[in-house]
């Protein structure tokens, strides 16, 4: 069964039939071809899927692509906007080589720049508990925690 549904995806307004059952982070990667948000664990418990849904970070593996009805998502692959530039915060990944396998990048990112947006200047602690729900199996997540660290500092610039 099928229903249709109204949102915006990456600043685009987007009208779209989906299975009833299907998960957002399905519809994003099958239907829109947007692969940046990868299933790891499949139960939200590794933050490989997470996007933002009306400015919050969801683990896209667990919310059924109907709830997104109404709602405003945002994927890594909308961070660079119109002009293509990196994100900020992709940006300090690269600099502070933030990333190795590069699978939970997307994710972590999408994650930090939900926190950043509700804190603009978190400490390390809180940047340590809002990424909690994000794993990374490669960096051992200082250079992660730093990467975010230093936008939060250009923030306070």
């Amino acid at each position: 069964m099928k229903t249709e549904i109204h949102f915006t995806l990456n600043g685009e307004s987007i009208e779209h039939e989906v299975e009833v059952n299907k998960t957002l982070l399905k519809m994003i990667r099958e239907d829109f071809d947007l692969t940046g948000a990868k299933e790891g664990c499949g139960a939200g418990e590794c933050g490989a899927c997470t996007v933002i849904m009306d400015g919050r970070a969801v683990n896209a593996c667990l919310v059924l692509a109907v709830e997104a009805e109404g709602c405003d998502l945002l994927t890594i692959e909308g961070l660079s906007g119109d002009q293509n530039e990196l994100d900020p915060l992709q940006s300090a990944f690269i600099e502070n080589a933030a990333l190795q396998c590069g699978y939970c990048t997307p994710g972590m990112i999408m994650t930090a720049k939900a926190l950043l947006n509700e804190n603009p200047h978190p400490t390390e602690t809180e940047i340590k508990a809002g990424i909690s729900g994000n794993l990374c199996r490669c960096t051992g997540y200082k250079k992660i925690i730093e990467a975010i660290q230093s936008v939060a500092d250009q923030n306070k610039a």
